[in-house]
């Protein structure tokens, strides 16, 4: 199978163990095993007596019963026959490509977004159309170019929502409107979720597989729980069609989850409140930072994120942004992500939802760079 490199996980692997303030991490500020127990109030020497008893045999095949009945506490209409996990939400994402797609089926998809939602498919010889969502419409799809691309016999609309890069967020009147133009072409609606819940306002956060019989739901344990560490993610979907292929698939390339992963996911979704509790808290306090930089920071504009832990940062400098990154890394240790990556030139991704300390120590980084090269600039009479 001959696919494109997968450009922002590329840059990742790359840069991101000697990184002086990584400001490029998307997951809420990471959790240690000790730290979870803390938070939820769980008893860990029993958790871990009774884990410590079990032979490592391959676990419950179709996951962990009490994992399923926590992910289904993020739902209004999944249940646990809904639910299959597996490595990761980029897991759950090439898995549902590789069962429903095939060659020459029409799958459109966003851009900018998480790579995989047009790479994969285009591997796979789908005939894959590209929504560009616009900077001047908030990163927000044009609903009608959706329409006109969405013919009959469109076997997949993916989304991604809260979306990465951007922090855009589809209300609920946008994403049943997007059911219903799926719906008149046939079409199932893959979102990628793995940032839902984390908004900037309280409120549900809606879920394309509760509003869309053929909807599937895609997220993690990685990015809003805190627990990347864990590889484990889910298809959410109420499609008995869908549940019986992906299974199918999943015997082919994964059998069954790790037991320690789901065991410990089972207890930190057991108390799924107290975790969005504290990561609503991080990425509203930091977006707040973020935001005053942004205002007094001259060079930098950006359309302000409604939800997830990632911006894109526009510059107006006249540099590349594979070149700006690097060479601020390089003079500053900062490290963030060119927007080439999501193929949004003149910009760089931030991920917000470090520490505090990390997160404004980061920024004041950027601006120490973004300084040397306008004093450079002026000095070579390019400004």
């Amino acid at each position: 199978m001959n696919i494109k490199p997968f450009a922002v996980e590329e840059w990742m692997n790359a840069w991101e163990t000697g990184a002086r303030y990584n400001i490029a991490e998307t997951c809420v500020n990471s959790l240690s095993v000790d730290e979870l127990f803390e938070l939820t109030g769980e008893d860990q020497e029993a958790f871990l007596r009774e884990f410590c008893s079990k032979r490592l045999t391959y676990g419950q095949i179709e996951g962990h019963p009490g994992f399923k009945e926590g992910v289904c506490g993020l739902y209004r209409s999944i249940k646990p026959e809904h639910v299959i996990p597996l490595h990761g939400a980029s897991g759950a994402n090439h898995h549902v490509f590789y069962s429903l797609v095939n060659p020459g089926e029409r799958v459109i998809s966003i851009m900018p977004a998480y790579q995989q939602l047009y790479s994969i498919p285009e591997s796979l010889h789908a005939d894959v159309k590209i929504l560009k969502l616009k900077k001047e419409n908030d990163y927000l799809p044009d609903l009608d170019e959706l329409e006109s691309l969405a013919m009959p016999g469109t076997k997949l609309i993916c989304i991604n929502n809260p979306n990465n890069p951007t922090g855009a967020l589809m209300s609920r009147e946008m994403l049943l409107r997007i059911a219903d133009i799926a719906r008149k072409a046939d079409a199932f609606v893959l979102c990628d979720e793995v940032y839902r819940h984390l908004s900037q306002e309280d409120g549900w956060c809606d879920s394309m597989a509760d509003l869309y019989e053929k909807g599937i739901s895609v997220s993690s344990m990685s990015k809003v729980f805190s627990l990347a560490g864990l590889r484990l993610g889910w298809i959410a979907c109420r499609d008995k069609d869908v549940i019986r292929q992906c299974l199918s698939h999943r015997d082919y390339n994964l059998i069954s989850c790790g037991m320690f992963d789901e065991a410990l996911s089972d207890a930190a979704l057991r108390h799924s409140g107290k975790l969005l509790e504290r990561s609503r808290g991080i990425v509203r306090e930091n977006l707040a930072v973020l935001d005053a930089w942004v205002q007094k920071e001259g060079h930098i504009s950006y359309v302000k994120p409604k939800a997830g832990t990632t911006a894109l940062l526009f510059y107006d400098l006249d540099i590349p942004s594979y070149e700006f990154c690097s060479q601020m890394y390089q003079n500053t240790g900062a490290f963030v992500t060119p927007g080439d990556c999501f193929e949004e030139p003149g910009c760089m991704r931030i991920g917000y939802a470090c520490s505090r300390q990390e997160l404004e120590q980061g920024l004041a980084a950027v601006s120490e760079y973004i300084l040397m090269k306008t004093k450079r600039n002026i000095r070579s009479g390019n400004l």
